[in-house]
């Protein structure tokens, strides 16, 4: 992540088109100080909040507009895209020359930026695009810091809702309607008390869909189709599992960031740590964590 080339001055020298984007969104006050010797991740935390505030406003004037500017990544299947996936990176990555010029940067849409701190931030401009072009409010802005071992903010953005899940140094909090109120997961010992969600039905590879059949013919409820609010509800202690596969950095940073600062934990489908992406699955409870790692293991052997 610390290899990429730096940025080009303009969206236009990106896309070739001339874009004109919006302000950033005001400061505010947040649950860090300098007094708890975490000076920088408070600031980076303010920072987040004005990538936030400069994505939604972007996002919102597309969002269920019609004129999108819809295009898929790829020839072969559809990977969409939006004028607003680059609209927003390419603001965020403005914001960040301002406040954090020596961080490093991974976002989805542009090349990698190099950094002289230990600190990367990972966006994901609009996770969630298939949702956004279809109007619904599933999708969201993922922003994460990552200190190159482990990823120490995340935050998961919903401004047509008005909802902002972010956590931190153990805590996390939603911001709604100009109320703050801290997040937990839940207690969930049982894989069949537990509700279970996941983007795609047809989840990855034949073996991965074998093993997430294991777990989802062992829970209460499974349901589709959430991206990135699935880790928010988990989050806010609503769900209890999210497992997927096929993610990249940007996909999953902010949502290990949330989760964990939570209470919960998020690993690969072998339980180690998933930075890169890969196989997924976050938890509110550890032990039901333990439940589930072992019936993907016992779909894959059965697969």
């Amino acid at each position: 992540m610390r290899d990429g080339v730096d940025q080009p001055c303009s969206l236009a020298a990106m896309t070739g088109q001339g874009i004109s984007c919006n302000a950033a969104g005001p400061l505010r006050s947040d649950p860090l100080s300098e007094s708890d010797g975490r000076k920088d991740v408070a600031e980076m935390l303010e920072t987040a909040h004005r990538l936030a505030d400069a994505a939604g406003k972007i996002a919102l004037s597309y969002f269920r507009t019609g004129d999108v500017g819809l295009a898929s990544k790829t020839e072969d299947g559809f990977d969409p895209v939006t004028r607003a996936d680059r609209e927003i990176e390419f603001r965020i990555r403005e914001i960040l020359a301002e406040f954090r010029p020596d961080d490093a940067i991974l976002g989805e849409e542009f090349a990698p930026k190099s950094g002289t701190t230990p600190y990367t931030w990972v966006i994901d401009p609009i996770d969630g695009t298939r949702g956004f072009v279809s109007g619904t409010p599933t999708w969201g802005t993922l922003i994460a810091v990552n200190d190159g071992a482990r990823v120490i903010l995340g935050m998961i953005d919903q401004p047509f809702t008005g909802e902002r899940f972010f956590g931190t140094g153990g805590s996390a909090w939603l911001d709604r309607h100009r109320t703050r109120v801290p997040l937990s997961t839940r207690s969930c010992r049982s894989l069949s008390d537990a509700v279970l969600f996941s983007t795609f039905p047809e989840i990855g590879t034949v073996p991965e869909r074998a093993a997430f059949a294991a777990v989802s013919g062992s829970v209460l409820l499974t349901r589709y189709g959430l991206d990135c609010y699935a880790y928010a509800l988990l989050a806010a202690g609503h769900v209890d599992l999210v497992i997927e596969a096929g993610l990249n950095p940007h996909d999953v940073q902010a949502p290990i960031g949330l989760v964990e600062a939570a209470g919960g934990i998020v690993t690969d489908w072998e339980g180690r740590p998933v930075l890169d992406g890969g196989q997924v699955i976050a938890a509110g409870d550890r032990s039901l964590h333990e439940l589930a790692l072992g019936q993907l293991a016992a779909g894959v052997n059965a697969g």
